[in-house]
């Protein structure tokens, strides 16, 4: 339901449930088949009935899915089904009259609602008046104006359900679609922070095993066995990043940016020891998160020869410092995919991220998430870095 048909055999089964209604047509059939009309006027009947029957089928199967306005063609249809109706009834008798009971349920399945809630009942009217003067007895017409108006009525209510499933549908899709693309951000964020941490570190001992080899084999052979660390590290951090289970740790963390900015000659203070009481996992997971692309961008970018971590609480924020004196951001401060991802993480966790010149003429990252209602009693350093 609320959906076209998309194959024959989807289309046939439409069709079958649209054309079990034409059963109730057995009256004007049998006042054809009964021979009390001329040939000429069963011939002209039987056509008249043919073309409507025709014409209530392809209003009631195209017309129950539309959604647009309806062409001008649906308006002369229904206008002509009237007439042939009212033609029909006046000529032939009473056994017509229940046409207009598919003219009303067609008007239901073809018009919008502000149209067909004045066409049901004006067509049922139609039908009281031409009933009036065909049936003199009174015991046909009556029983056809109830049926005329639940019928067009309730296909009103099975457009408005279409409409509604169709509506619904739309938005299952739209969940899962941005389910998805949400998901695809999630993996890209996580990949470009592991991958850029490590790569980096991997680079830095690099190129300091190269300058060791010549004259320095053992510490030479030390640096490529932290490559080798590196690179299993990584490997692990991308399948649990694949699989959706990474949320670093501050205390790992902070472990690697020691490493790391050692690695790159950059002197390290670090002012905290791990995360604060009170502090959530999603919550750690973002300053995490933050720690490891600052240091990072620290360590690529900065030129630095000092870089500052702190992290302190204050006014239900815990708040990651990374600033370093090396080379502070243009004056766009334009922020890259790094930065762009963390603000995203951290927004998710109910934080948010600032940066700015340092004091040394650097770059100074802060990043701030409420700490759970608890009291807190710790307290930290500050916090800065980052830049990409």
């Amino acid at each position: 339901m609320g959906r076209a048909p998309e194959t024959r055999k989807q289309a046939l089964v439409k069709l079958a449930w649209v054309g079990i209604w034409l059963v109730y047509l057995g009256a004007p059939v049998s006042d054809l088949a009964d021979g009390g009309h001329g040939v000429l006027v069963t011939t002209a009947a039987a056509l008249g009935l043919a073309a409507f029957v025709l014409a209530y089928l392809a209003l009631v199967f195209l017309r129950t899915n539309a959604r647009e306005k309806p062409e001008q063609w649906v308006y002369a249809v229904l206008v002509a089904q009237t007439g042939l109706s009212a033609l029909l009834s006046a000529t032939l008798g009473k056994s017509w009259l229940v046409l207009f009971v598919y003219v009303a349920v067609a008007c239901g399945a073809a018009l919008p609602f502000r149209e067909s809630r004045w066409a049901v009942p004006a067509v049922t009217a139609v039908l009281a008046a031409i009933g009036a003067s065909v049936d003199s007895g009174g015991d046909l017409y009556p029983a056809l104006i109830i049926p005329a108006l639940l019928g067009g009525f309730a296909m009103v209510g099975v457009k408005q359900l279409v409409r509604t499933m169709r509506e619904l549908r739309e938005a299952r899709e739209t969940v899962a679609q941005l389910a998805a693309t949400e998901e695809r951000l999630r993996l890209a964020r996580d990949l470009h922070d592991l991958l850029g941490h490590s790569l980096s570190l991997i680079t830095l001992k690099s190129e300091l095993a190269g300058r060791m080899l010549p004259d320095r084999p053992d510490d030479a052979a030390e640096q490529v066995a932290d490559i080798e660390k590196v690179s299993r590290q990584a490997l692990v951090d991308v399948r649990e990043a694949v699989s959706g289970y990474r949320r670093p740790t501050l205390t790992a963390e902070l472990a690697g940016a020691r490493t790391a900015l050692a690695s790159a000659g950059v002197t390290a203070r670090v002012h905290a020891d791990g995360p604060p009481p009170g502090l959530a996992p999603e919550a750690e997971g973002a300053l995490a998160w933050a720690l490891r692309e600052a240091v990072t961008n620290v360590v690529r970018h900065s030129g630095a020869a000092t870089c500052v971590v702190a992290l302190e609480t204050a006014g239900g924020l815990a708040t990651l410092t990374v600033s370093d004196d090396g080379r502070g951001p243009g004056d766009d401060l334009e922020p890259g995919n790094g930065l762009t991802g963390l603000t995203e993480r951290l927004i998710l966790a109910g934080g948010t991220l600032r940066t700015d010149r340092s004091g040394d003429g650097g770059f100074v990252l802060r990043a701030s998430v409420p700490l759970d209602p608890a009291p807190v009693g710790a307290e930290g350093g500050r916090a800065g870095g980052g830049r990409e």
